[in-house]
């Protein structure tokens, strides 16, 4: 029996013992009207998918974010590594486990994101973006650099808001100066910034920080909707013109690129064509580098749902020569 091992490092065959984080919890039925548990369990290293047959509704999705304790067999079910759950409850302050090790979190250095992104605030030229940003930002400043980014597609990771809007202020200022003649910079970079903030207050999140589910106002609205509507009120409280507030509740409404992909309307000025474009890039990008990281090299993944199709890992020759 494996005593707390790295997900990531436990193979089919493989008894384990441990706690970890669990996300992604539902109660299905089985095709003889048995009811099941299906999750995710997580920590730092990886993920792994788990069923619990003989279901005790002892655990369930309001349980979404917590720690567990879980003991079983790690099972290969067409391919993919499966934990066989034998016993699972909640973990209790008497177990001595530091939760917030076990939430998955961006590779990269928080704090010195953190001085990337209050630099682009500070290099906007433009008073009234500017001062949207500022106050914006200073609300949710905190939580900003600790929330993951999605509930599951794509920097579902502490910091992940953090890495995915710094990744993207990168890009903006890259293609805001290769276009320059084309481009409003400040506009681009204050859209680029708030055009996640919102997601903030549309998930519900668990006391370890990680993303239980979509809050009311979340499934009701949308983070577009709910950011739009943030910047609306406080431009005016500050006196922004309207035209200005106007253009940047554009790009947040518009940065899913398509209606069937929750943009209220299509993006009609440049800036809201880079953002969505750019947001489109870091977030396929994420969803690359997830699934590489344990996809076999030469092989193919499974079709991915948030990019309707099979993704390819070049062998690993190829893989050294492009790196």
């Amino acid at each position: 029996m494996l005593q707390n091992p790295n997900l990531a490092d436990v193979r089919p065959g493989d008894e384990i013992d441990g706690f970890y984080l669990l996300t992604d919890a539902t109660v299905r039925t089985s095709s003889n009207g048995s009811r099941y548990l299906s999750a995710t369990l997580c920590d730092r290293s990886g993920s792994l998918d788990l069923k619990m047959w003989d279901y005790g509704e002892n655990i369930g999705p309001e349980d979404n974010g917590a720690a567990v304790r879980v003991r079983g067999q790690v099972l290969d079910y067409r391919g993919t590594r499966q934990l066989n759950v034998r016993k699972l409850r909640l973990a209790e302050a008497s177990d001595g486990v530091n939760a917030e090790t076990l939430m998955p979190a961006a590779p990269i250095d928080a704090e010195e994101a953190m001085r990337y992104v209050e630099g682009i605030l500070a290099s906007l030229q433009d008073a009234d973006y500017r001062k949207l940003a500022e106050t914006l930002f200073s609300r949710r400043k905190e939580q900003f650099k600790t929330v993951p980014a999605a509930k599951s597609i794509h920097h579902g990771f502490r910091n992940g808001l953090l890495m995915h809007t710094a990744n993207m202020l990168q890009t903006a200022e890259f293609l805001s100066d290769l276009y320059a003649e084309v481009v409003n910079r400040d506009l681009l970079l204050t859209g680029t910034l708030l055009h996640d903030m919102a997601k903030i207050r549309e998930f519900t999140f668990s006391p370890l920080g990680a993303v239980r589910d979509y809050s009311v106002e979340g499934r009701l609205l949308g983070h577009p909707f709910m950011g739009a509507q943030e910047v609306a009120e406080a431009a005016q409280a500050l006196g922004v013109p309207q035209e200005k507030s106007v253009l940047l509740q554009h790009l947040l409404l518009s940065h899913h690129g398509e209606p069937e992909f929750g943009a209220a309307v299509l993006p009609m000025c440049a800036e809201a064509e880079l953002l969505h474009l750019i947001d489109l890039i870091d977030s396929r990008m994420e969803i690359y580098a997830e699934t590489l990281q344990d996809l076999p090299a030469g092989s193919f993944s499974d079709r991915i749902y948030a990019l309707e199709k099979r993704i390819y890992k070049l062998p690993e020759a190829e893989n050294e020569k492009s790196s």
